[in-house]
């Protein structure tokens, strides 16, 4: 399979740049993908180097790399720390995580991703063979009404849902809300704007995909991992496309903490795992955009280890 029919990676050239390569480095890429981001690392070590590539979505297994340099751990970065130890890794050189989706998750009907996929079930299960992961569909038939507002305004980030919410929790009464076009037809009339049909759509469903996966508890314990396992100087590169995955970056970076506590102590002074190489996040270019569309909501930030 083409890397690029699986995933386009992101911020590409500026990723690994920012890595700030050493030849016979130790490396993790912890969102392996289609392995276009693994590629261009492995292509600047040496023969002594060595990279881990980690994913827990079966589909990116078969993307695994020919190259005596690379070990694919079929795994959430989430156990970043564990898996690395098994393989005899205390320390690595470099960390880089592409969060988000997938563009071959996005277009496999099956996988519920989509909202172009009406007859698709509701999953969105990043590992779809880990039936201890709640699925979108049992999410939306069981949560109760403060935990479905909360989700669709806090990882959604749509406001006024209790109409929404109320609609789902009457139409569930009377029989069980299972695939994609269920639920679009619920949200339809909740839609002011009809120019903003899709976005509204997508927005909805990236905040059920959000809580499914626990993606903002995983994102905190790869952050917690990576100071643990990085070395001094070594470097944190994290691509994210959602507001609230990117405050947790910034804030983790600039405080050490993942909310928005001031942790200066008396004298002014904060004690913090990383520093930030750069004040500024780093965006895509107009033609990187214009050449992906979907690079389009991408931030970048690098830590470097203190």
């Amino acid at each position: 399979m083409d890397i690029y029919d699986y995933h386009q990676p992101v911020l590409l050239a500026e990723s690994i740049e920012q890595l700030n390569l050493q030849p016979n480095g130790i490396y993790v890429d912890a969102t392996f993908g289609g392995g276009g981001h693994s590629r261009a690392i492995l292509a600047m070590l040496n023969e002594q180097g060595r990279l881990f590539g980690f994913d827990q979505d079966p589909d990116a297994h078969k993307n695994a790399l020919h190259d005596a340099r690379f070990t694919l751990i079929p795994q959430n970065f989430r156990h970043l720390k564990r898996f690395l130890r098994l393989y005899g890794v205390s320390q690595v050189d470099g960390i880089l995580a592409d969060l988000g989706v997938s563009w071959h998750q996005l277009k496999t009907p099956e996988r519920g991703f989509s909202i172009h996929f009406n007859d698709d079930q509701l999953d969105m299960r990043m590992d779809k063979d880990n039936e201890q992961l709640l699925t979108a569909r049992k999410i939306i038939n069981t949560y109760s009404a403060d935990k479905l507002t909360y989700l669709f305004e806090t990882y959604g980030e749509l406001p006024g849902t209790k109409r929404l919410v109320q609609a789902i929790l009457t139409e569930r009464r009377l029989r069980p809300i299972e695939t994609v076009l269920q639920l679009k037809i619920l949200a339809q009339p909740f839609i002011k704007n009809l120019k903003q049909t899709n976005r509204y759509y997508a927005q909805l469903f990236q905040a059920l995909r959000i809580e499914v996966n626990e993606e903002m508890q995983v994102l905190q314990d790869l952050l917690t991992q990576s100071a643990e396992v990085l070395k001094p100087n070594g470097r944190l590169v994290v691509i994210s496309y959602h507001s609230l995955e990117d405050r947790i970056v910034k804030n983790y970076f600039k405080r050490g903490v993942f909310d928005d506590t001031d942790t200066r102590d008396f004298y002014g002074n904060t004690t913090k795992p990383f520093e930030q190489t750069h004040k500024k996040v780093m965006l895509p270019t107009e033609h990187e955009i214009k050449d992906n569309p979907k690079a389009r909501s991408a931030k970048m930030r690098v830590g470097e280890r203190v």
